[in-house]
């Protein structure tokens, strides 16, 4: 059985993509996606570099946004 190569979509499977996910989310709910998707990040990275289990508290995570944003 050959390997079957995976690789990087075009800019038309990108807007395809994008399209489908407007009409499935709305335009209004892809930021608030994204945000949350951006702060999941963020606290994983957070987690690991601290080497911490559990996630800050909502509190924490505005303080630590507030003094990366400075």
């Amino acid at each position: 059985m050959a390997p079957i190569a995976i690789t990087m979509p075009s800019m038309t499977e990108l807007l395809v993509i994008l399209l489908i996910l407007v009409l499935l989310f709305g335009a209004a709910k892809l930021p608030q996606i994204g945000r949350g998707l951006g702060e999941g990040i963020r606290n994983f990275r957070r987690g690991i570099k601290d080497g911490t289990d559990s996630p800050p508290s909502a509190e924490e995570g505005r303080e630590a946004d507030d003094r990366a944003a400075s």
